[in-house]
């Protein structure tokens, strides 16, 4: 049973007209004992199938452990948004749980920003990423039914397109409960950032940067 209607299918064909350079998605799923797995994998499925520009490599995260070790996934369902062809380039963009509901659109606007190439930053942004020097892990939490969630998420990723030293994770706060509890999360959306700082709401770039200024990530 699809889970796209017929007029978002044809919306997304609309815009994946537009595609520059191939992307490619990793599915890391496991058919049992994990929930939201199959849906999962119906909406990698269905999006892939909407244009000869995006390809889906799909994973069992037992059986290929070693590429599940590769990506560093460490959890289920997970979807990893790269750049295909020839060449593909890990950017660091991971979605830790169903990117259904608001996050859906979130992953058609990491797709269209690594087939296009272009994070759309700032240059001031842009420039403290190429300054760089340490790893710099972000960590959003959301839930499918947050109207705030996406640019939180998508500002991340975007973060991550630029610069080799950042991973974003999408983490839905509901499918991992341990990691809510962990990092306190009342509410969404939430970015913890290198596990020492975080960042309540969905902040403008400008004050994630300064936020992250203030983490002393270089």
């Amino acid at each position: 049973m699809a889970l796209l209607k017929e007029k978002d299918r044809q919306h997304l064909l609309k815009e994946f007209a537009s595609l520059h350079q191939p992307v490619k998605l990793l599915l890391f799923t496991q058919e049992v004992e994990c929930q939201y797995c199959s849906d999962t994998r119906l909406i990698a499925e269905e999006v892939a199938g909407l244009s000869d520009k995006i390809s889906l490599e799909t994973y069992d995260f037992v059986t290929d452990q070693a590429v599940a070790s590769q990506y560093g996934i460490d959890k289920i369902p997970a979807l990893v948004v790269m750049g295909g062809g020839a060449t593909p380039k890990d950017y660091g963009i991971r979605y830790y749980g169903i990117p259904a509901g608001y996050e859906f659109s979130t992953l058609i606007s990491d797709i269209m920003m690594v087939s296009h190439g272009e994070s759309g930053l700032s240059a001031e942004t842009k420039a403290y990423l190429a300054a760089l020097t340490k790893p710099l892990h972000l960590q959003v939490f959301v839930t499918p039914t947050c109207p705030y969630c996406p640019p939180a998420v998508h500002l991340a990723h975007q973060l991550a397109f630029e610069s080799d030293l950042v991973r974003a994770d999408m983490v839905e706060a509901i499918e991992f409960p341990h990691l809510s509890n962990k990092y306190h999360v009342q509410g969404v959306p939430r970015t913890v950032i290198n596990e020492t700082a975080h960042l309540e709401g969905a902040a403008p770039e400008g004050m994630l940067l300064a936020k992250i200024k203030t983490a002393a990530v270089l």
